[in-house]
């Protein structure tokens, strides 16, 4: 039987899912399962390791009961996950203790205290990405002065897709993306020992995986993990670049024909750019932001992200439905969004100023800062829920311009994917704030199709990335949306008013920190 399918892993903080495509980029099927974590004190998220694995087994043995001789007909599988966190396992492979998610905020302050430091600067000239609390340096130095039992154990520091790579093959290894932006220097595409000493975990290099470029390096299935998922050993397996990269990827970014950003609005805001080559990148003075390997040579996507993008607006969605559910009416999220353009577009523009900071992790796009949280400007009585929606859409809007805006401005035109991207009020209000074309995608799962690309390349069915955009991507490109020059005029007035906003809320957010912290440990 002819082996004319790809499958896709994307291993999602919400969502675990295994699609099948064919060669050319057809999506036949999908099977997903929702993702669970554990909120550690309101600060920490951890994931059990053997769960995820098995949740991501169970998705693929989910989907061969959707595709006829799924096992016989697959070429491939690549996989790719949330990116950040720490994934520690010991020299057995077992897990040492639960991972720590990307959302966990713990090493707030060692994120802080470093990048205040001139060890801060020097990191983000060579990696290109500002020192955060998501990501596993951090929160490594957290466990060693905190948790040094943990770290004692370990053996090898991976990330989520790492983890499921490493059951898949048996092999401890990191992609170019995560690796670099994490400890490496994106000059050199390798990781830096000078990189990991100012992070101060020289001690702990033993514990950094090789680096395994999916567009060259082809893993093979254990027969251990074979048996668990109902494949044959042997098979091809791609560890896949991390999920913004493959998302941005299967939604467009990469277009030899047109130099356009990418905005993901899923549960966190992704914005993106291409820097074809190192002189492209544009490192910004406050140190923020990542710059991550992209798979072509020499390229790299520049990457600014919001810790919540359409979290908030399930805030006032659930906030709304706890209203109702008080007198005995019960509605779901669904049946609320199904109005919500129509009030949106109805509303006026510009009315109140929100900031997206729902997270309980703060923020680290544009800027760095674990205290900030969310915020309506300008309210008064004349304001209805319809108005706070419109500003919670503008709010993101603005967000993604924040972001733009320090990595050399907003291209003429922005692919945008995620689940909010369907939304026509969503689309209208961020063409108008950037003053960009929007442009959306038909396809369902672009960071699974992005990640099956690169196995389409690896296993020679294209001959590079742009041959394979061509029967990926463009066909499911939809019409540029133009902006409204009325709201363009009209947003480009009130964003200075938004990023002022933003900068002298600092203090308040910093006071409402240590009332929590006082009231935590008190």
């Amino acid at each position: 039987m002819i082996r004319d399918l790809l499958i896709g892993i994307d291993a999602g903080t919400s969502v675990i899912k295994s699609v099948a495509f064919t060669r050319r980029g057809e999506q036949i099927a999908c099977f997903a399962l929702p993702n669970t974590y554990e909120s550690i004190d309101g600060v920490g998220a951890e994931q059990d390791m053997a769960r995820t694995w098995s949740d991501t087994a169970a998705t693929l043995r989910g989907l061969a009961g959707l595709v006829p001789d799924l096992a016989r007909r697959t070429a491939a599988i690549a996989v790719t996950a949330q990116g950040d966190g720490t994934w520690l396992i010991d020299d057995d492979g077992r897990p040492v203790a639960p991972a720590w998610l990307w959302l966990d905020a713990r090493a707030g302050d060692i994120a802080q205290t470093i990048r205040d430091a001139p060890e801060g600067r020097a990191i983000f000239e060579r990696t290109g990405s500002g020192v955060n609390a998501c990501q596993q340096g951090t929160q490594l130095l957290w466990l060693k002065r905190h948790r040094p039992d943990v770290v004692a154990r370990a053996t090898t520091a991976l990330h989520c897709k790492d983890w499921l790579y490493f059951k898949l093959t048996g092999v401890r290894a990191c992609d170019p993306s995560e690796s670099i932006f994490t400890y490496g220097n994106m000059r050199t595409r390798a990781v830096d020992p000078a990189v990991v000493a100012a992070l101060g975990l020289a001690d702990e290099a033993r514990l950094i995986p090789p680096i395994v470029d999916g567009m060259r390096e082809i893993g093979e299935l254990t027969d251990v993990a074979a048996r668990e998922i109902g494949f044959e050993p042997g098979l091809p397996i791609v560890l896949g670049y991390v999920d913004v990269i493959t998302t941005i990827l299967g939604a467009g970014l990469f277009d030899p024909e047109a130099q356009a950003g990418c905005t993901v609005i899923g549960s966190t805001g992704m914005h993106a750019r291409l820097a074809s080559s190192i002189d492209d990148v544009v490192l910004n003075p406050d140190c923020t932001g990542y710059t991550m390997a992209f798979p072509i040579a020499g390229a790299f996507a520049q990457l600014q992200s919001n810790m919540a993008s359409t979290i908030n607006i399930d805030w006032l969605l659930d906030l709304a439905r706890g209203v109702l559910s008080d007198h005995d009416v019960a509605i779901s999220r669904r049946d609320l969004l199904a109005g919500v353009d129509a009030r949106v577009l109805s509303a006026e523009p510009g009315s109140l100023i929100f900031h997206p900071y729902i997270s309980e992790a703060g923020e680290r796009g544009p800027f760095v800062d674990p205290t900030a949280r969310a915020q309506f400007l300008g309210l008064s009585v004349r304001h209805g829920y319809s108005d706070l929606m419109r500003a919670v859409f503008e709010g993101l809007a603005f967000a993604a311009r924040d972001c733009y805006a320090v990595m050399g401005g907003v291209p003429a035109e922005i692919r945008v994917t995620g689940g909010a991207a369907r939304s026509k009020a969503m689309r209208t209000i961020m063409g108008g704030v950037l003053g960009a074309r929007i442009r959306t995608s038909s396809r369902e799962e672009a960071g699974a199709a992005g990640v099956a690309m690169i196995a389409a390349v690896a296993l020679g069915f294209y001959p590079d990335l742009s041959a394979c955009a061509e029967d990926w991507v463009r066909p499911l490109l939809q019409p540029a949306l133009d902006p409204d020059p009325v709201l363009v005029d009209r947003y480009d007035r009130l964003f200075p008013a938004y990023v002022a906003g933003r900068k002298a809320s600092a203090p308040v957010w910093h006071a409402l920190h240590e009332q929590r912290r006082e009231r935590h440990h008190g």
